[in-house]
């Protein structure tokens, strides 16, 4: 599935908030990403187009399990991320957290898993 940058940062923040606080409104989700309520609707709508999320007009913001998979898999890609650059390369953690976002986006399946053996097999504990 094909999906920008921007509706992996609204997917992957629906999956925080809901382990967070249980319970996902689109006024939450503005007011984490700093948007207006009218743009998180609107990517909610395609959100739900692509069957990761449902969401009734003001009620609450569910993942499905294909959106609860995706989420997972980002939210686990920035982890991992910010972490390897923070304790590894000692990157200082405010630049480790903007950086994983951006990385998170572009890095392949195939990179992510060749760094996560890596990691792995050279015992750096992230």
């Amino acid at each position: 599935m094909i999906m920008t940058q921007s509706q992996e940062d609204y997917l992957e923040m629906v999956g925080f908030l809901s382990e967070k606080n249980g319970e996902v409104r689109v006024t939450d989700i503005a007011a984490e990403l700093g948007f207006s309520k009218p743009s998180v609707s609107a990517a909610l709508k395609t959100l739900e187009e692509k069957d990761l999320v449902r969401h009734e007009r003001y009620g609450s913001v569910i993942l499905t399990e294909k959106g609860r998979a995706l989420s997972a898999e980002i939210s686990g890609k920035h982890g991992l991320l910010k972490d390897f650059l923070a304790n590894v390369l000692g990157v200082s953690p405010g630049i480790a957290e903007k950086d994983a976002c951006k990385m998170e986006h572009i890095l392949s399946s195939e990179t992510f898993d060749k760094l996560r053996k890596f990691l792995k097999k050279t015992g750096k504990k992230i």
